[in-house]
C-alpha cells in the first residue's frame, strides 16, 4: 500500500509540473526570441562556521538515510 502511495505521489508531480511548465510556455510565445534576465543572490547558511562542502555532505548523507528508510518501508 504505501509503495503504491509513493508512486502514484510521484506521478502526481510530475503531471503537476509537465501541465505547469506547458501553461507557461504557451503563454510566453510571444517573447520567445528575448533573453531573460536572471539575478543570482548568495544565501549564507544560518551557521557561518560550516563550509558549503560540509553542507553537501550533511544533505547528502540525510538524503541517503531517507532512501533507506523508504526502501525498507516498502
Amino acid at each position: 500500500m504505501r509503495r503504491q502511495l509513493v508512486i502514484l505521489t510521484f506521478a502526481g508531480l510530475a503531471i503537476a509540473t509537465t501541465t505547469s511548465g506547458a501553461s507557461a510556455s504557451a503563454s510566453n510565445d510571444a517573447s520567445v526570441g528575448a533573453t531573460p534576465t536572471v539575478a543570482v543572490q548568495r544565501v549564507s547558511l544560518a551557521i557561518p562556521a560550516m563550509r558549503d562542502e560540509a553542507a553537501m555532505v550533511l544533505v547528502g548523507a540525510a538524503l541517503i538515510g531517507l532512501g533507506a528508510a523508504v526502501r525498507r518501508a516498502g
